[in-house]
């Protein structure tokens, strides 16, 4: 009876193992996941975006005018009254580029965000901050964004 019970310690020993050598040559053999990492140029995205064009015009009708306002109003101004007015000018031409460029950026990031959800990525990373990997969405997006 000892003797068997042996044999089938064994022979249970010898089953484990097989399986969890078999088990560990499944795992390996799987195919590896996608990545689940996006990328996307930002920047391209901005640049081609069809409401850009219309707002590079209406940005540079505000440069133009706060050129002429500047050389209007510096008229009889010392230098450090000229750079205040300078400054002053270039802070409300940057808080119209910017809000210019705040819907257009708001699009964008919705695109980005459908397109993610479409492929099944966790997160999407900016490509210039990317050295190596991920799936580039960039076209995805942009054309998410030229059929609206």
């Amino acid at each position: 009876m000892f003797v068997q019970k042996k044999k089938f310690c064994i022979a249970l020993l010898i089953t484990c193992l097989f399986t969890i050598a078999f088990g560990v040559n499944l795992v390996q053999a799987a195919p590896a996941p996608a990545s689940s990492v996006g990328v996307v140029d930002f920047l391209y995205l901005l640049n081609n975006h069809p409401d850009t064009p219309k707002a590079n015009e209406e940005l540079k009708a505000v440069q133009e005018q706060a050129k002429k306002d500047f050389e209007t109003k510096s008229a009889g101004l010392g230098d450090k009254e000229k750079r205040d007015l300078d400054l002053q000018l270039g802070q409300q031409l940057e808080q119209k580029r910017q809000e210019l460029l705040k819907p257009i950026s708001e699009k964008i990031a919705t695109a980005i965000k459908e397109v993610r959800a479409d492929k099944g990525l966790s997160v999407v990373l900016g490509k210039n901050i990317v050295i190596d990997g991920g799936v580039d969405i960039t076209a995805d997006v942009l054309k998410k964004l030229t059929s609206k």
